[in-house]
């Protein structure tokens, strides 16, 4: 099992900017947890950073047929990029969306996610935490979709 984790604009930046909002930790911290609970759980992780929109979108198409799920928290890019979207709808995999903070209580302007819509679930304002909640989320979405293409295959041999 493989999950790709893509970190959108600024994300680079956490543990300085803002950190009222944000927290103190920093994504190599971030990354870190998730690395050592996926270990514990035999996941492939592979992480992945750009401040760039269409890095971002490349970065989503490369999953296509290499990795399972994704994680994503395409930040800024939530509110603005149709193309992250479309790239998140075209590769069909089962894709999380996480936001550290509580989009829904902060300006107008970050209470609209263009990506949401296209995302198998979206975790939102449980700090750092959330992306753990993302990688539990992640594991059971594909244990499910495991049971399901088992339970299809035995129902075609008998």
């Amino acid at each position: 099992m493989k999950i790709a984790v893509i970190q959108g604009p600024n994300l680079n930046m956490l543990g300085v900017r803002d950190t009222q909002v944000y927290g103190p930790m920093r994504l190599e911290q971030i990354h870190a947890q998730m690395k050592d609970f996926a270990g514990q759980n035999g996941i492939e992780v592979d992480f992945y950073q750009s401040n760039l929109e269409g890095e971002i979108v490349d970065k989503i198409q490369e999953c296509y047929g290499d990795a399972d799920g994704i994680i994503i928290n395409p930040a800024a890019y939530t509110h603005t990029s149709i193309a992250i979207r479309d790239a998140i709808s075209a590769v069909n995999i089962p894709t999380i969306e996480v936001h550290i903070s509580n989009i829904y209580r902060r300006e107008e302007f970050r209470q609209k996610s263009m990506t949401a819509p296209v995302c198998t679930s979206s975790i939102i304002g449980f700090g750092p935490f959330g992306y753990h909640l993302a990688m539990v989320g992640m594991m059971q979405i594909l244990s499910e979709i495991q049971a399901m293409q088992r339970a299809q295959q035995e129902a075609t041999q008998e």
